[in-house]
């Protein structure tokens, strides 16, 4: 009897253990769904214990030439003053000298947290370094900076895994199918473009084992495109000349592949062409991939959330919370045609 008991015991707990993990998988799916949700509410004041009035939190940005960066400066605008607090930015304008420059006058300013985007990995570390010396917390946001900086913690989308999922994605779509691929790229040694990429390859080779027992990876070319639409018309004009059985394009952002859609339209190649990016999730991309099927899919990198998410920190900070982690991940994300209209404004700055 007792064995039989002990066995209906065993059994109930597997049930039990299978619906918690059902309920767990259904809510990181929820929260996940939810983040455009969560983006469109960044507004909403943060609870602090101390008074916010007059804190002041500077924000830093490589350049404002793009939608993202508009997007995002907007976001941390809006929570910082939606908390009381006073926003002063400043625009490096795409100038690695300017951007130093314009960090050290934020520093000068006296501001009460400084958000920094580096437009380098390296040439912002000594104003790291400046800022902690006056007492200021840095928070890297974005994209990256080199460890020997000094700063809290860099608040940007999981880009390892944001592009393991368009990569999975793309492998299980190819199947079999023999995949000719041209890689574009950002900008030579960009650490964020660096991840996405091997994000790419990790989902692709992953897939490619579980599914088929070996891998079947050919990267016929990579090229830059310097993050911009320009660059990906021209960099797609080049590929499809030096390499016309190209049937894939992989991306490390939406923005490096746009240009190139009317490249691949213009050789009359949308028919014969897969477009596959690591992130973004920018508005345009996302109507591509609900009204085509040559831009199979993209995954999410809310300049929203990170905005929200970016002053939300600075604040839990000015109330003494130490403990951060060195990276703080939005949730990785993938849009696709099924899910493509929940996160589709067409009035999104972004």
């Amino acid at each position: 009897m007792k064995t039989i008991h002990s066995k209906i015991v065993l059994k109930l707990l597997v049930v039990l253990a299978i619906f918690f993990n059902i309920v767990s998988c259904v809510e990181q799916s929820q929260t996940s769904d939810s983040t455009v949700k969560d983006t469109e509410e960044s507004g909403k004041a943060i609870v602090s214990e101390i008074d916010l009035t007059g804190k002041k939190i500077g924000y830093c940005t490589p350049s404002l030439n793009a939608p993202y960066y508009q997007a995002l400066l907007q976001s941390i605008q809006t929570n910082t003053e939606k908390n009381g607090m006073v926003f002063l930015s400043a625009d490096g304008q795409d100038d690695i000298n300017k951007q130093v420059a314009a960090v050290e006058d934020l520093i000068t300013k006296g501001v009460d947290a400084l958000l920094l985007n580096p437009k380098d990995p390296d040439a912002l570390v000594g104003v790291t370094k400046a800022a902690k010396a006056a007492g200021i917390p840095v928070f890297i946001i974005d994209s990256s900076i080199d460890p020997s900086a000094d700063y809290i913690t860099t608040i940007q989308s999981n880009n390892l895994a944001n592009g393991a999922l368009a990569g999975e994605w793309l492998a299980k779509k190819f199947g079999k199918k023999k995949m000719n691929i041209a890689l574009l790229s950002g900008n030579a040694g960009n650490p964020v473009g660096r991840t996405r990429k091997q994000g790419l390859l990790q989902g692709i080779t992953e897939e490619q084992l579980r599914t088929l027992g070996y891998i079947d990876l050919d990267i016929k070319t990579q090229m830059y495109t310097n993050w911009s639409y320009a660059g990906g018309q021209k960099a797609m004009e080049d590929i499809l000349v030096a390499h016309p059985d190209i049937n894939v394009v992989i991306t490390e952002s939406d923005v490096c592949v746009l240009g190139a859609i009317k490249a691949i339209a213009q050789a009359g190649k949308t028919d014969d062409i897969l477009i596959v990016a690591g992130a973004d999730g920018q508005k345009e991309a996302i109507k591509y991939i609900m009204e085509t099927d040559f831009y199979g899919c993209t995954a999410m990198n809310s300049p929203v959330q990170i905005g929200k998410n970016a002053v939300e920190y600075a604040i839990q900070y000015m109330n003494g919370k130490r403990d951060f982690s060195k990276t703080s991940f939005t949730a990785p994300l993938l849009i696709t045609k099924e899910n493509a209209s929940k996160y589709y404004n067409p009035n999104a700055i972004f």
